[in-house]
């Protein structure tokens, strides 16, 4: 009787000890979750987008903004952006090369957008500029394009109102 009892504890206590396959899958499922770059919807917009920037497709580009795209960190984000308005800052500042070159680096997962290059996410002090997409109410929209914040501070990218 004891020694079913002691054998039973050290198989309990055996398995308890043991690591369950669905916990793998499940943080896997949730780390494939935040990175869409796998996702056709996601390819098929940034495919779109890095075409519209390279051939300065400005009726495109902006119906594939958000509507309070976020380009320069002296604006508030709530405010709806006029996309003119943007496209004449980037010819002003001469900032279409420079959205062209972030675009063709790739994306990463960064909370809820998906922000290039990667270096955005991977290093902290990442002081270049950095492009947004995320989605809102169902669709991928181009949420920022803004150079790296000022020094004294330490902004978030423009939050979207879904």
């Amino acid at each position: 009787m004891i020694f079913r009892f002691v054998l039973c504890l050290i198989v309990t206590l055996g398995f308890a000890g043991c690591e369950t396959p669905y916990k793998k899958s499940d943080k896997k499922k949730e780390e494939e979750k935040h990175d869409q770059n796998k996702d056709t919807s996601f390819q098929a917009f940034t495919g779109r987008l890095k075409l519209a920037a390279r051939n300065r497709d400005l009726k495109v580009l902006g119906t594939m903004m958000a509507t309070n795209f976020g380009f320069r960190w002296d604006r508030p984000e709530t405010a709806p952006t006029d996309p003119s308005e943007v496209f004449a800052y980037w010819t002003q500042q001469n900032l279409w090369p420079e959205l062209n070159s972030i675009l063709l680096q790739g994306f990463a997962a960064n909370d809820t957008n998906m922000s290039a290059p990667p270096q955005v996410v991977k290093d902290p002090g990442y002081n270049g500029y950095r492009a947004g997409v995320r989605i809102v109410s169902g669709s991928w929209k181009f949420a920022y394009f803004l150079p790296a914040p000022p020094p004294d501070e330490l902004l978030p990218p423009p939050a979207l109102q879904p």
